[in-house]
């Protein structure tokens, strides 16, 4: 009798197994992590998305309805950039234009990157204040690291000196661009519609080591408590290039 339950147990959870296994059962995949069915998403051709490839080196996508607009900028050498900085972060401009009647709030913090090719792995936007603070900080440290390498080193000190110098420079730039270029809580309504700034995301994390010559992504942007996603790619297709026009 014992034997005969054992074998019972053992066929059910052999055909559990098999099911678990099967297409129909088994779990969604990464692809559908970041999907948002109540989202409004940008599609090229459809009535209240625009697209253009501008003489600045920016690709737009834009996204209108009735109540709000919503324009991002991508720099078509974006990718590049990125493997230039010293922090490896990538860059992605937003215009907000507000044409309801009511107000609507902008949080930056909630908006979200997702890296398609990278197990879909999502990154929340940087806080902009907090890295103006990281830079000052990792400013100090290499300040003191510089004033070190002189004193066991004088001969050094015009070298040391200069790098310093250089590196001082690109901390005050970059935090000034985050203080007044970033993209900012705030507020719209008929008073003050719009609203633009720059919104920074890291490209480092358990999934991301580096990025490809292509890169896939899926931009989030919360209008209130409305939701636009922006699926696109760098370079929209592979060697494709804006030819900038001169200032």
């Amino acid at each position: 009798m014992r034997s005969a339950l054992a074998a019972q147990r053992l066929i059910k959870s052999s055909i559990l197994v098999v099911l678990l296994a099967s297409p129909a059962w088994s779990i969604a995949p990464d692809s559908q992590k970041g999907s948002n069915k109540s989202a409004s998403r940008w599609e090229e051709g459809q009535p209240g998305c625009t697209f253009s490839r501008d003489d600045d080196g920016k690709y737009r996508y834009g996204f209108w309805n009735a109540d709000f607009g919503v324009v991002l900028a991508v720099d078509s050498q974006e990718l590049e950039k990125v493997r230039r900085r010293a922090q490896p972060i990538l860059a992605l401009h937003l215009t907000l234009h507000y044409r309801g009647k009511d107000s609507v709030d902008v949080v930056p913090g909630r908006i979200n990157l997702e890296f398609v090719k990278h197990y879909h792995d999502e990154q929340s936007a940087l806080d902009a204040d907090a890295l103006a603070i990281k830079e000052q900080n990792d400013t100090d440290v290499f300040m003191r690291h510089t004033e070190h390498e002189i004193r066991k080193h004088p001969e050094k000190k015009g070298e040391e000196e200069a790098t310093l110098t250089a590196r001082q420079k690109d901390a005050a730039e970059m935090t000034e661009f985050l203080k007044t270029r970033s993209l900012r809580a705030m507020k719209l309504d008929s008073g003050h519609p719009e609203a633009s700034g720059w919104v920074l995301f890291s490209t480092r994390s358990k999934w991301i080591d580096h990025l490809l010559k292509q890169e896939e992504f899926v931009l989030r942007v919360y209008v209130g408590n409305r939701v636009v996603e922006f699926p696109f790619s760098l370079p929209p297709s592979e060697g494709d290039l804006i030819l900038r026009s001169r200032p």
